[in-house]
């Protein structure tokens, strides 16, 4: 289930999370974010491959490439049985900045964003069909839980792909892990 829940710096939620699409959108719109849903041109196993899953998507990612002067695209996928899973979710746990928008889009599994924007932090579920693009300078980090299970689409301005400045606040430690979210919502 897509849903978002809007947080305060100190961490304490205010209101009940939206699950409704429409109303998840308009809400990240008001702050310049992107939100979209994509389907399949094609069925995809859960096995397909980096280039089967750009094809099955390809006049959704044209329409971004022209729009955003896409550079490069790639497909990411983290399993539960990764032995390197901490290591990996450790490097998008603190907060950052890209000088540049990011864009992923969810074709298998989910995960969580965390924007911060001016005192509130936004807990973005994202999960399969869901398209997000977080504008440049907005600081945020995602959490994929502790048994990652996701098939992303990235998209990137640059060839040099995901760049990021950390900001070296610990915001992040004062709100709840992608496990302890989805655990209080369902």
């Amino acid at each position: 289930m897509t849903a978002l829940s809007v947080y305060n710096e100190a961490g304490d939620a205010s209101g009940k999370p939206l699950t409704n699409f429409n109303e998840i959108k308009n809400v990240l719109t008001e702050h310049g974010v992107l939100f979209e849903q994509w389907e399949a041109s094609s069925p995809l196993s859960d096995s397909a491959e980096q280039e089967d899953v750009l094809a099955a998507y390809e006049g959704a990612i044209e329409k971004l490439k022209k729009q955003y002067n896409i550079q490069s695209t790639d497909v990411i996928a983290l399993r539960p049985d990764n032995p390197n899973k901490s290591d990996f979710r450790q490097k998008f746990l603190s907060e950052h900045v890209h000088k540049d928008f990011e864009i992923r889009f969810f074709v298998d599994g989910s995960g969580l964003f965390y924007l911060h924007i001016g005192e509130k932090v936004f807990l973005l579920l994202c999960e399969k069909g869901d398209l997000i693009s977080v504008p440049a300078n907005v600081t945020h980090w995602f959490d994929m839980g502790e048994n990652p299970n996701f098939k992303c689409i990235r998209l990137f301005t640059t060839e040099d792909g995901w760049l990021a400045d950390f900001t070296g606040s610990d915001i992040a430690t004062r709100l709840p892990s992608m496990d302890t979210y989805v655990a209080s919502i369902t």
